[in-house]
């Protein structure tokens, strides 16, 4: 899906795009009282962009320049203008990272292949 198919009340999106904007973390306290870290990004691709919002351990993840992919990810409506979000169900991957590298994937870990001496 495009960036610019995306309308507010959509649910289940996938589409992917390139971070071209990532905001500081800021500390956020939720209305139960829980204290929460997010950062405000700006996806884009070929046909648009849309402003989105990263939670947690999401923030540390994405940088500004890699190409990420959003999916079972919705589309809520904030200020008036779409915003796209992963909520509790989405997932987000980054395919590549700004530097040209490809991703490490989430459960991979490093291991040294050399015989230890």
């Amino acid at each position: 899906m495009k960036i610019s198919e995306l309308k507010a009340g959509a649910s289940n999106v996938t589409v992917s795009g390139t971070v071209s904007q990532k905001d500081e973390a800021r500390d956020v306290v939720t209305k139960f009282g829980k204290r929460l870290k997010v950062a405000n990004i700006i996806l884009k691709d070929d046909s648009g962009q849309i402003p989105m919002s990263l939670w947690g351990k999401d923030i540390d993840t994405v940088d500004q320049g890699d190409t990420i992919e959003i999916s079972n990810g919705y589309v809520n409506e904030f200020r008036g203008n779409p915003q796209l979000s992963t909520g509790k169900f989405g997932k987000i991957k980054v395919v590549s990272k700004a530097d040209g590298s490809a991703a490490k994937p989430a459960a991979e870990e490093d291991f040294d292949m050399e015989e230890p001496m």
